[in-house]
């Protein structure tokens, strides 16, 4: 009984959805938004770059900037901008906007610190463990390595350790969220806040 109910609720909803969809007015409405988008991506100007060292830089930058780094630069970022926002909000009160500032300043720098170790460990692990099968080459470095690789010097292959590496590291943040950012977080913050109210009672 209760699966015919579903059922039915399900087959009016996409009746319902179909109608919408289908109707005049949602037509022209979606046509002129995509209109408008088509519009605003024709103003951006069609820009080739033809500068050979520039070119060169670009790649040199996106082979060796890797998630550890962005990480790390997402973070810097983060740091000096945040803060600055969280403690220019007159919505609150003042003792509620340093506590703000704390904690955001806190949360930066767990995230930073954990997601770059985390992410710049398990991409050297994966370079440890994915040489080149040989003679003098213990199994187990060779765990990572794809079958067929003659040659751990190409392009290619750097990219697939540093790419095997984030998604290693990615599946550890799910746990590391919980078991170091949650409690690195709430120590700095409350190591923040001490610091900021004997500084406020001198």
């Amino acid at each position: 009984m209760i699966v015919f109910i579903d059922l039915g609720r399900n087959m009016a909803l996409y009746g319902i959805k179909s109608s919408i969809i289908n109707a005049p007015l949602y037509q022209n409405a979606a046509a002129s938004l995509r209109s408008i988008r088509q519009k605003g991506l024709d103003l951006l100007p069609n820009v080739q770059f033809s500068n050979e060292k520039f070119l060169y830089k670009v790649r040199d930058i996106g082979k060796n900037f890797s998630s550890d780094k962005q990480r790390l630069a997402l973070g810097i970022t983060a740091l000096a901008t945040q803060p600055v926002i969280d403690a220019k909000n007159k919505r609150v009160d003042e003792k509620t906007r340093k506590v703000s500032v704390a904690r955001t300043i806190a949360k930066i720098i767990a995230g930073t610190l954990t997601g770059f170790l985390i992410r710049y460990g398990c991409i050297k692990s994966i370079k440890s463990f994915s040489q080149i099968p040989g003679k003098g080459v213990p199994k187990y470095k060779t765990i990572f390595t794809p079958k067929g690789i003659k040659d751990n010097q190409t392009d290619a292959f750097e990219q697939y350790r540093n790419a095997m590496g984030t998604v290693i590291a990615l599946g550890i943040m799910v746990f590391t969220n919980f078991l170091i950012d949650a409690p690195l977080t709430k120590f700095l913050t409350n190591t923040f806040v001490k610091h900021q109210e004997m500084e406020d009672k001198k």
